[in-house]
Order: structure tokens, then C-alpha cells, then sequence
């Protein structure tokens, strides 16, 4: 076991989390269009919702969207971090076995990680599916290491004061990272560099949010308005989800 380098740790997260922000920045500049948005969201709840006007509707669409793209870049994030605290301390490794993130030795045990960015994750189906990859995986390891393999569905952020479950250990929060650093302050030293340049960042991001609020509005007006400028919400409805959809 290594102590962890704080200033290393540090920069680490800085120019990680600078790439998130270039990520999402990237994203909302260059990879969204109106097709896109308009057949991945739900036109019966924002018309439930009485949205009278094509920026507003617009707005709802983007958010919604733009809220689950952040998640999974924001959880791509945390997965490198915690990878490079592990690594730093343990000699941790990214895994290359199925659905796993990370493999380390820590007290003579093999410890196979799946990370997780929050503690509320998971439907039936992927939780039996997370089941079967520590199985494989545990079979696999069992024939290269004498010791014993612990699974663990670690979590970034959250609690859950049950940790031991049916053939895993399921570590949130504080839990999970305590695990992989051996410092069970690191769930709060690491909030300051993830705030670094936040500021900065998020003003060229709204700046570009504003833009394609603006170009897509005037896009969905012109294709989803009727000539008294109010939303055609059969139209709209007709191109999410009819079957043989023309213009």
C-alpha cells in the first residue's frame, strides 16, 4: 500500500474534469440536432405540461437530454478517477474481464470491482446481469490467484447501510472510496479540484447552450408551428411516433 499523492491526485482531477466540461461543451456544439432530440423524448408529457411556446418546448427537449448525456460523461469521469486512486495506492488495474472496471490486491484479498456513479442504479435484469459477470469473473481468477476474490459494486456517491448482498458487496459514497484509497476522508477531498474553473466553464457552456436553443427553435418553428405561430402538436406527435412517417 502506497499513500496517495495529494498534488498528484489534485492535477489528476483537474485535467480530468477539464475534460468533462470539453466533453459536454463538444456535445451540445457539434453532436445535437433537432431529429435527434424530437425522437428520443416523450411530446404526451411536455404537452400534459400545457407548453404553449416553441422556446419552451425546446428548452424541456434539451434539458432532458442534455441531463442523462452529463450523467454518463460525468460517470466516465469518476470511473477514471477512481481507477487512478486505486492504481496510486493499491496498483490497482482497469479490468479487462467482462463488465468490470477494476482489479487490485489489497490484505491478501483479489478485489473485482464494477464501478457505478450513484447508489440508485440498476433494474432487475442488470442487477442479475452484474450477478453473472462476478460469477464468470470470480471462475476466471480463482484459476490464476490462490486467494480469496471479493466482488464489489462499487459506488461513487450515495449510501447504503446494507453493503453485504447476495454474492457481492455492494460500497457506496464514503464506503466505496475509503476501499480503494484506504483514506476515509477522500469522498470529500476530492470535491475542490472537481470545482476547478467550474465557473469559467459553465459560462462557455451556457453561452453555447443559448445558441442552439436559439438555432433549434427557429429550426422547430419553421417545421412544427402553425402559421398563427402555436405548436402543431399532432405533426409533432406524427413525426415522434408514427410508423410510416412523411412530411
Amino acid at each position: 500500500m502506497n499513500k496517495l499523492d495529494v498534488v498528484r491526485t489534485e492535477k489528476f482531477d483537474e485535467n480530468e474534469i477539464a475534460y468533462f466540461h470539453q466533453r459536454r461543451l463538444d456535445y451540445i456544439a457539434n453532436k445535437i440536432n433537432l431529429s435527434k432530440i424530437l425522437k428520443q423524448k416523450n411530446p404526451y408529457l411536455f404537452r400534459a405540461k400545457n407548453i404553449l411556446t416553441a422556446q419552451e418546448l425546446l428548452q424541456g427537449f434539451l434539458d432532458a437530454f442534455l441531463q442523462s448525456q452529463e450523467e454518463t460523461i460525468f460517470g466516465d469521469f469518476m470511473e477514471s478517477l477512481a481507477i487512478f486512486v486505486c492504481n496510486e495506492v493499491y496498483g490497482g488495474e482497469k479490468s479487462t474481464l467482462t463488465g468490470l472496471d477494476l482489479e487490485f490486491e489489497k490484505d491478501n484479498n483479489i478485489y473485482i470491482v464494477e464501478i457505478k456513479a450513484g447508489w440508485n442504479w440498476g433494474n432487475s435484469s442488470q442487477i442479475k446481469q452484474l450477478k453473472i459477470n462476478f460469477l464468470a469473473a470470480e471462475k476466471l481468477l480463482k484459476k490464476k490467484y490462490a486467494k480469496k476474490i471479493i466482488a464489489v459494486n462499487g459506488c461513487c456517491f450515495g449510501i447504503d447501510n446494507k453493503p453485504v448482498k447476495n454474492g457481492y458487496l455492494k460500497l457506496c459514497g464514503q464506503r466505496f472510496w475509503e476501499l480503494i484509497s484506504g483514506d476515509e476522508n477522500l469522498y470529500i477531498d476530492i470535491i475542490k479540484p472537481i470545482g476547478y474553473r467550474a465557473k469559467q466553464k459553465n459560462e462557455e457552456f451556457l453561452q453555447a447552450y443559448a445558441n442552439i436553443v436559439n438555432r433549434l427553435t427557429l429550426e422547430f418553428a419553421k417545421n412544427f408551428c402553425n402559421s398563427d405561430g402555436s405548436i402543431n402538436w399532432e405533426k409533432l406527435v406524427k413525426y415522434n411516433s408514427a410508423k410510416n412517417y412523411t412530411k
